[in-house]
């Protein structure tokens, strides 16, 4: 879906439908501006309030228009973020099986709630039919924005087609099945994206056989119960810049059992999410691909998957990192973080002027944040701050949650130099604390997606987060930098 920003209606004339944002306090702007005749008795007679989210069908009545709607806003200095994902929610659901182009005139809305609309509306916009005998069929190409004047500007609208692309590509990935979506296809798709991009990706995949020479004990640990190999899958943006990359580093199980630790059956569907992390680093790749920002990053993939064959690991069996530290595994349902620390340890090589790692770690991180914020882990206070301000212009915030030394002693062992979990107290935090013993050497924080990535129930589906975030850091990281 393309979004224009036009100051008149009148530039983008073969729109099919109009829809024109109206303040509850502010009707009158609309009528002056469209020549709306007898506007009054109309709101009168529909007893229309502009009352959030309301709609009020004016078609024949406005002449640039033959199909118009007033679309309330409450009082616009109350809107928030939140509220502005719902109106974009109800304007895509209403109009993207009619209409091939539509405009909305948001010159009722807040200034500064521009760009944050114009990405939630690309946003309602995704659907996955993928695998259904009967598809969607949504006509919906074009939205053109209206408005006399706003910060928005292409730049930033290019930055919204970017995201909108990476995250489709997020929720892509997250959505297919372990059958269709496991180690080796996670590789298959960054060399596609590479394929697409040769001069600005360059992507190197790891068998199990140079993993195993590595000495990477703890992620063999976890892939050797599958008959599907892992593979560490690493796509660098940009090589060729002189910087520091950022490295973003993704846990990728790409189906999640638990392992001889073995999970419940009902909801085991949902472990096919695990691998969100993962598919967040592809899509924000493709996103600065497509936005070519101008900055070295590189993206690391651990894959693989978690199963309980005669292969896998027990209870109680101890490997060799390939830091060199020791882990008793007591949980083989705490698996991301294995496959992570040999991936934390092996992008050193890179000399990351920071590093993010991206997992659906923890249910304690559910349990504390539910499905609107996202834990986010650091004892960096400027890379914390850089990352809740991102979140906060994105719409994808992030809860700055504890990694301090204090928690360290849940994870001793008296057999290995680190056990694999802290015990039931602050799960979320021992598993950042596991994380933060392989990450001493650069600036890390740690990204717990469990209860952002993907939605259960009768919206099931993954979301895409936290691509936006993501995008938005290194967007900003290129303004600060130069």
């Amino acid at each position: 879906m393309k979004l224009t920003i036009n100051t008149s209606f009148q530039e983008n004339a073969s729109s099919q439908f109009l829809l024109i944002l109206v303040d509850s306090e502010q009707l009158q702007n609309a009528s002056t501006l469209y020549k709306i005749n007898d506007l009054n008795n109309i709101i009168e007679a529909a007893q229309f309030k502009a009352s959030f989210n309301e709609s009020l069908a004016l078609n024949g009545v406005v002449a640039e228009s033959r199909m118009c709607s007033l679309v309330g806003l409450a009082k616009s200095t109350e809107l928030n973020p939140a509220k502005l994902a719902k109106l974009a929610q109800t304007i895509i659901k209403t109009s993207q099986k009619k209409f091939k182009q539509i405009s909305i005139d948001i010159s009722a809305l807040p200034q500064e709630l521009h760009y944050l609309f114009a990405l939630s509306l690309t946003q309602a916009g995704y659907a996955f039919d993928e695998y259904k005998s009967k598809k969607n069929e949504f006509a919906l190409e074009q939205v053109n924005l209206i408005t006399a004047s706003s910060p928005l500007t292409d730049t930033q609208l290019q930055l919204v087609h970017a995201i909108q692309s990476g995250q489709s590509l997020a929720r892509d990935l997250g959505n297919r099945p372990g059958n269709i979506c496991f180690p080796e296809y996670l590789a298959d798709q960054a060399l596609a994206l590479a394929a697409e991009f040769p001069e600005l990706l360059k992507v190197t995949v790891l068998d199990e056989q140079q993993i195993a020479d590595l000495g990477m004990g703890a992620f063999l640990a976890v892939s050797k119960g599958s008959d599907r190999p892992g593979r560490i899958i690493t796509l660098e943006y940009q090589a060729q810049r002189s910087e520091a990359p950022v490295v973003l580093v993704g846990k990728g199980i790409t189906f999640d059992t638990g392992g001889i630790s073995l999970k419940p059956g009902a909801g085991m569907d949902e472990m096919k999410y695990d691998m969100c992390g993962a598919a967040s680093v592809l899509g924000t790749l493709r996103a600065l691909c497509e936005a070519k920002l101008p900055l070295h990053v590189v993206g690391a993939i651990a894959a693989a998957e978690n199963m309980p064959s005669g292969h896998a690991t027990r209870p109680g069996d101890i490997v060799t990192t390939m830091s060199g530290q020791t882990v008793e595994i007591l949980n083989t349902d705490a698996e991301g973080r294995l496959v992570l620390c040999d991936t934390l340890t092996y992008v050193k090589r890179f000399n990351p002027a920071l590093v993010i790692d991206i997992a659906t770690l923890t249910g304690a991180c559910v349990v504390a944040l539910g499905s609107v914020l996202t834990g986010m882990f650091s004892s960096d206070d400027q890379l914390a701050a850089d990352l809740v301000a991102a979140g906060q212009t994105a719409f994808d915030r992030v809860w700055r949650m504890p990694v301090i030394e204090d928690y360290q002693e849940q994870l001793d062992s008296p057999f290995a130099d680190i056990a694999n979990i802290g015990g039931p107290k602050a799960g979320a935090v021992t598993a950042a604390c596991f994380l933060q013993r392989f990450t001493r050497d650069y600036r890390w924080a740690h990204l717990d997606i469990a209860g952002s990535a993907w939605n259960s129930g009768a919206n099931k589906g993954a979301t895409g987060r936290p691509v936006p975030l993501l995008v938005q850091f290194l967007a900003n990281r290129v303004v600060t930098n130069g």
